[in-house]
């Protein structure tokens, strides 16, 4: 979680080609046991497992007992790896938006001409399924938020993840940059809540201290300050107002929605 780099650093034509199914050459003699996709499984793998830094060519050679040669032979190195990767694990939640299951699967899209409802779920629906399986792909893979994705190279996961969730929002009467933003939006907030959470997680395994202990520790300097008067508002909050039972998450993803609920009403009343 400490290592920060960038996808997309490497050699992004051979990553594009790569990731699209056109760069895996076929060698004369026997069929190899190394695959590109054994390379990337075992790299996710690893990651998962020990973070990104652990991750190189060498190291990977090794989980794969394969000659680290053999791996330039699949992929030119470790930048465009962390490209596979990335569209690798994204793709894992790039799914069709669920039919609505009043409706059957088969219907039409509605049209002016047509009262056929649509098949997808809604707008709403569609954007809490994506912001909760993003949320769950951080925590499956914390090393995500480890690579900045400012300038993300786009293989078939990324683009299938951004394919279905337009197809669930493009009749909010938003403009496509607006439809764009939402994604934005909503994916700046579920990577912060995820990096709240996989921090605290790593800070346990880090010092071996819980947060029960942690917080018991100041209770007794935390106590006197509180009746001091000195923070009456503080003092004042219910005790469950720091518990864990409250979810955090769904109640900013709600209010988000809710926010842009407003603007999508206005939109399509137009």
């Amino acid at each position: 979680m400490t290592t920060t780099e960038s996808s997309g650093s490497g050699d992004v034509s051979r990553s594009m080609e790569l990731l699209w199914g056109t760069g895996e050459r076929a060698t004369r003699g026997p069929k190899p046991g190394l695959t590109l996709d054994r390379i990337v499984t075992a790299a996710i793998e690893l990651a998962d497992a020990e973070g990104l830094a652990a991750v190189s060519m060498r190291r990977l050679s090794t989980e794969l007992g394969a000659g680290t040669m053999s791996l330039y032979r699949h992929v030119p190195g470790r930048a465009e790896l962390v490209d596979l990767m990335l569209d690798r694990v994204q793709g894992e939640g790039a799914q069709a938006p669920e039919p609505d299951a009043a409706e059957p699967a088969t219907a039409e899209p509605h049209t002016a001409d047509s009262d056929t409802a649509e098949p997808h779920p809604g707008w709403r629906k569609t954007v809490e399924k994506a912001a909760r399986d993003e949320l769950a792909l951080y925590q499956a893979h914390p090393w995500l938020l480890s690579v900045n994705q400012t300038r993300p190279v786009l293989g078939p996961g990324a683009v299938g993840g951004m394919e279905s969730m337009l197809a669930g929002i493009k009749d909010t009467g938003l403009s496509d940059p607006e439809l764009i933003s939402v994604i934005i939006m909503v994916s700046g907030y579920v990577s912060g809540v995820a990096r709240t959470q996989v921090h605290a997680v790593e800070v346990q395994q880090v010092t071996g201290i819980s947060d029960d202990e942690f917080w018991r520790a100041q209770e007794p300097m935390l106590s006197t300050v509180m009746t001091s008067g000195r923070y009456p508002l503080m003092a004042a909050l219910s005790p469950d107002a720091f518990g864990p039972d409250f979810d955090h998450f769904e109640f900013g993803l709600q209010r988000l929605l809710d926010g842009l609920e407003v603007l999508v009403e206005q939109r399509t009343k137009r």
